[in-house]
């Protein structure tokens, strides 16, 4: 699939996304997400958020006193963002072609786009490329290993037994999923020795790292999880980029 499919997806799917996923209708976004954003964006001053789609964190990064600027491909998104104002500047723009100058900004943040794009590696390397010596980028993506293809919590009944299946997890895979009916996204997985590499061949030194388990809002909504509330859907990276 290409890449300009996937962007025409979520230019079709825009408004589902906006309804179900922002203004406080997330509870994983308001829970968990959110909070991150402000763990570990704090002190940021002069800040570029990759694949902003609607705003909500640009518009949160604002709310902690940052100048922010926010890209999307999307015409729908980008639109969004800007009605709902809050004080970021936003422009349409693929990530891995991102319209600054070198040294730009003093941190970055990408939040679940990674994998929904199949070359990744450009957009890292633009990350890198934007920000200044020191400054910090933060990405948040569905856990690589945990959230692999055709991993879940299996009940064998048979032997009695419950436990998280793990799928092919050294495998690249992409594929179409179905995440609400008639909504048709694609999802990329790779391992995770694959973003720490190509992370390092930016300049982007890991820092910290969070496995955050689902939101007590997230599990409500979603029961098939109560059992299995140790396995992290989401893996938050944490880098500084070198000088």
């Amino acid at each position: 699939m290409t890449e300009g499919v996937v962007h025409d997806s979520w230019e079709q799917h825009a408004g589902w996304w906006q309804r179900e996923f922002t203004d406080g209708a997330d509870p994983e976004y308001e829970e968990q997400i959110l909070p991150l954003v402000d763990a570990h964006m704090a002190g940021t001053h002069r800040v570029l958020d990759i694949g902003c789609g609607e705003g909500q964190i640009a518009r949160r990064l604002t709310a902690l006193g940052a100048q922010v600027f926010g890209v999307d491909p999307t015409v729908a998104q980008i639109t969004m963002a800007q009605r709902r104002g809050g004080g970021p500047a936003y422009a349409r723009a693929l990530a891995e072609a991102l319209p600054y100058p070198d040294r730009s900004f003093d941190a970055a943040v990408i939040c679940l786009v990674l994998e929904h794009i199949v070359d990744f590696e450009p957009v890292i390397a633009e990350a890198g490329r934007v920000l200044q010596p020191g400054g910090r980028f933060v990405l948040m993506l569905n856990h690589p290993l945990l959230q692999a293809p055709m991993s879940g919590w299996i009940i064998d009944h048979t032997l009695g037994e419950q436990y998280w299946r793990v799928g092919p997890y050294l495998t690249d895979d992409v594929s179409s999923e179905e995440v609400a009916p008639g909504i048709d996204l694609q999802f990329v997985h790779r391992p995770l020795h694959r973003y720490v590499n190509t992370l390092v061949a930016s300049g982007l030194l890991i820092e910290h790292m969070d496995e955050p388990p689902p939101p007590p809002g997230f599990v409500q909504r979603a029961p098939e999880y109560t059992d299995a509330g140790s396995i992290p859907r989401l893996l938050v990276l944490v880098t500084r980029k070198q000088a």
